[in-house]
């Protein structure tokens, strides 16, 4: 419970009271006061709570009375009986902010969050400076599914309140799942588009299946409409894939016929320094920075994407020596990417670089337009020649809007500019596009600012972990976990999650290396186990893995059809058919890609069965077609328990 509001409550309480005279009652009610005050500070609330309940039977026309036996409630977990009496308070006096706040709260902890949400909003109309409220109405709209509200009156919380980490941590959350929502819609609504396709060629990137990103990049180059720089994009993959011909080529190939892009400019730059040449480096982003700070601010991050540790503390060394032709502004703009591994933790960045640069706007600028500003890579500007509300019936301007926002690292304003041209356009990909790409900006930097916030918390790095692991940014949540263990050396959560991030990012050895360790503490841990075994098949040691394999069957229900699905290849490889096909009919449920359809089928062939073996290829190319037509992004709910303060006060949506 917020403690101001409890002295507000009291401050109220005692101006009546002390008005009611000498008579009897009043003395009395006076004395129930002073104890219920004297019990509350001692922290016995049930004490306090029973002086109120006296209290109220002889002035029950005192909405005070009510909200604090309210609140003396609240505390002592008696919440049915709090929310009587905060309706009691409520009737008697609806303009008191406690028992609008109270009640919001405490429908939306029992699962009533639409009764909830009008009176948070009325509580934040009286009282405008407590970031409780936003951050209770903002986790109501979250209950109900309102993603966008949600994080907006998270936002109001944290500008309320920056140091408030439950609100930013809420806002991450949040724009998780309008993440999530936005790429179901664009799966049912434009699977077809260069959008969507351009987003599952990212995921597949995230996922280290370079071949298949490549693939699907240069099948987009043709396409029109498309998202900007995918050239750049393929540029990148390559480079991860060690194709520098080929990313040299793509990069040069953006530059022209989009000179406008400024990805291929990082692109080169950062072959420079894969190269050696920081100086040619340094001149690619001088020019880079010349044309846009916030560009360079918001997506230095490309510039380490791969690069050793060595190799960073390296650069930085370079970028930090003053004898280097590079200004300062520059110079500390990039020792902070590089500080934070590349992470943008400001918000708005686009919108302070766009106030900033206007006035050094020289004359000759003050007649060009938007689209001139953007053919010339100044986003910023671009941007600040345009407006959402100016220019909602204009489809044209609010897709140059999202887009010139973005790339000046103004995501908030790229996310409004894209909910405007959704409204116009309901089935826009490039809404939508728009929309997933700036909130899960949006969302990376709250979550970074709650790391801040909660830096020497080990569960702050685990948390934020599972959410980078949900995301497909394996080097970024191996770096959560490893934060986590330094805290907390053998943390259970942070070695499973670190096993399995390895394992995801194809580095089994080291996979295999963790969940050893960690089994040494947990030997039955089916999660664990189940790590393990996937590690050792990923090695094709199959007759190791099984014992694995047994342990992981008593693992979650959701994670059961896997366990099965690896059995039965175990099964299969170890020369046990029959048993191979038992399992993976069990296992069906988990085939992503089609593969244990198509194990199943060489199984029915290997036993005579050619009506079972072509029903399952059957299945395989349907999977493997709606894989194709998915492209999308999705973001599970992380388990947020581990948010709860002491007090039991929520800190999460």
């Amino acid at each position: 419970m917020n403690n101001s509001t409890k002295l507000l409550l009291l401050v109220l309480l005692v101006k009546p009271v002390l008005g009611l005279g000498q008579q009897q009652p009043a003395s009395r009610l006076e004395s129930l006061v002073a104890a219920a005050q004297q019990a509350q500070a001692a922290n016995d609330y049930a004490a306090a709570a029973n002086a109120y309940k006296q209290a109220v039977r002889i002035r029950a026309d005192m909405p005070e009375l009510w909200a604090n036996l309210g609140l003396m409630q609240q505390e002592t977990g008696d919440i049915s009986s709090a929310i009587l009496s905060f309706q009691h308070a409520n009737q008697l006096n609806p303009s008191l902010y406690v028992p609008n706040l109270f009640l919001g709260i405490d429908y939306q902890r029992t699962g009533k969050a639409q009764k909830a949400i009008p009176f948070l909003i009325k509580a934040e109309k009286i009282n405008k400076t407590d970031p409780q409220t936003p951050l209770a109405l903002g986790r109501a709209y979250f209950a109900m599914g309102r993603f966008t509200p949600a994080a907006r009156e998270f936002t109001r919380a944290t500008a309320l309140d920056p140091k408030l980490g439950a609100a930013w941590f809420a806002q991450g959350i949040a724009r998780l799942n309008q993440v999530e929502a936005d790429a179901r819609t664009m799966s049912t609504e434009a699977k077809d588009s260069p959008f969507a396709r351009t987003l599952y060629a990212e995921s597949l990137g995230k996922q280290a299946r370079i071949g298949e990103a490549a693939t699907l990049y240069r099948s987009l180059l043709a396409s029109q409409p498309q998202p900007p720089c995918l050239h750049s994009e393929l540029g990148f993959t390559l480079l991860r894939h060690r194709d520098q011909a080929g990313a040299a080529a793509e990069f040069a190939a953006e530059r022209t016929a989009h000179p406008e892009c400024g990805q291929a400019l990082l692109g080169q730059a950062r072959m420079s320094i894969d190269s050696g040449d920081n100086e040619q480096a340094v001149k690619l982003l001088q020019e880079l920075w010349d044309r846009d700070h916030g560009f360079v601010k918001s997506n230095a991050a490309i510039l380490l994407e791969g690069l050793s540790n060595e190799r960073v503390t390296e650069v930085a060394g370079y970028f930090s020596q003053t004898d280097t032709v590079i200004p300062d502004d520059l110079r500390s703009a990039l020792l902070a990417a590089f500080e934070g591994g590349g992470q943008v933790l400001g918000d708005n960045v686009g919108r302070r670089e766009s106030g900033a640069q206007s006035k050094a706007e020289p004359a000759s600028a003050a007649h060009q337009t938007a689209e001139e500003f953007y053919a010339a890579g100044e986003f910023a500007k671009c941007a600040q020649r345009l407006d959402v509300a100016i220019d909602a019936k204009r489809a044209d301007k609010l897709r140059l809007l999202a887009e010139c926002s973005f790339f000046a690292g103004d995501s908030e304003r790229a996310f409004s500019a894209a909910a405007a041209l959704e409204a116009l356009q309901p089935h826009s990909p490039e809404a939508l596009y728009w929309s997933i790409q700036a909130n899960e900006r949006l969302a990376v930097q709250s979550l970074a600012r709650f790391q801040q916030l909660e830096s020497n918390s080990a569960r702050s790095h685990v948390l934020l972990g599972d959410i980078y692991h949900q995301l497909e940014r394996e080097d970024d949540a191996e770096a959560e976990y490893q934060k986590a263990l330094a805290l907390e050396p053998g943390n259970p959560a942070a070695m499973l999650g670190l096993a399995s991030a390895y394992l995801s990012n194809n580095n089994i050895e080291k996979a295999v290396e963790t969940a050893r360790l960690a089994l040494e503490r947990s030997p039955d841990d089916p999660e664990l186990s189940l790590v393990m075994a996937e590690a050792l098949v990923a090695k094709n040691q199959f007759a190791e893995a099984e014992p694995f394999l047994m342990k992981s069957l008593g693992a979650k229900p959701q994670m059961l059809g896997h366990v099965h699905a690896l059995l039965g290849k175990v099964f299969a490889e170890t020369g046990r058919t029959q048993d191979a096909i038992v399992q993976l009919n069990l296992g069906v449920s988990s085939d992503e890609n089609g593969s244990i359809h198509y194990l199943l089928a060489r199984l029915y062939r290997k036993i005579g069965d050619s009506k079972d073996a072509a029903e399952a290829l059957e299945q395989m190319k349907s999977i493997k077609q709606q894989r194709r037509d998915r492209g999308v992004k999705l973001v599970e709910d992380p388990d947020l328990s581990a948010l709860e303060s002491p007090s039991g006060e929520a800190s999460a949506p």
